[in-house]
């Protein structure tokens, strides 16, 4: 097993077990001219994150853990998307209407795609969702269970919508969540951090929580003892 100092207590895993789920690293939401921004966000903070997902990717791709990625996306005729959800945020660009990548959130367009530095490898699932969770509306669930995992290593954006209901999602579901902080982000720094306070508030109600260096530190040591 491999064992991270996380908070608020160890949390331990095995690689055979355990999938990374990377949560809508689309260009919708991370790049200007997506959703994110036609909302009137900064970007930037989910930019920034780039690195440290492209790094924890290339961690779990080496110790050879399931890797699922996300998509927010709905179909062309937005039949999967409630009026009330559309109607939300910017009046004049809204989920389908077109904007500088395309069509807002609609699968296929070049906005909703994931970004090219983190782009899903053969063999890694992606999953399109047509709501918050990674859970509702699709297959994750069945094809996590098919392939026994147990424990899920959580990161993306934005941390207080679409991470945290995955991972609420997840753990309703039995699964044993550790959200990687520093490779979530927020287009509000207060709303990051006291997400990651609610989710690992009264002894990991939903999870842990550990930065990327743990974790690297961790599978480096197992690696040592299991060459």
């Amino acid at each position: 097993m491999i064992r991270i100092d996380a908070f608020p207590y160890p949390y331990q895993f095995h690689p055979r077990s355990t999938a990374l789920v990377v949560i809508d690293m689309q260009r919708d939401f991370v790049e200007e001219g997506g959703f994110g921004s036609a909302l009137g966000n900064d970007v930037r903070p989910l930019g920034a994150i780039v690195p440290t997902v492209a790094a924890l990717l290339a961690l779990a791709r080496q110790t050879q853990m399931l890797v699922v990625h996300t998509r927010e996306s709905h179909l062309p005729d937005l039949s999967d998307c409630p009026r009330t959800k559309r109607l939300r945020g910017n009046p004049t660009l809204g989920i389908g209407d077109v904007g500088p990548m395309g069509r807002i959130l609609v699968r296929g367009e070049p906005g909703n795609q994931i970004l090219p530095q983190l782009t899903p490898m053969a063999g890694e699932i992606v999953i399109d969702k047509p709501g918050k969770g990674a859970f509702y509306a699709t297959d994750l669930h069945a094809q996590l269970q098919e392939r026994g995992i147990t424990h899920l290593l959580v990161a993306g954006v934005t941390t207080e919508v679409c991470v945290q209901t995955s991972m609420r999602e997840a753990n309703d579901r039995g699964y044993e969540c550790l959200v990687v902080e520093d490779a979530c982000a927020s287009y509000f720094p207060a709303f990051h951090r006291a997400t990651l306070d609610m989710l690992t508030a009264q002894g990991g109600i939903v999870g842990w929580r550990a930065p990327l260096a743990q974790l690297q530190s961790a599978v480096t040591a197992y690696a040592g003892e299991h060459p």
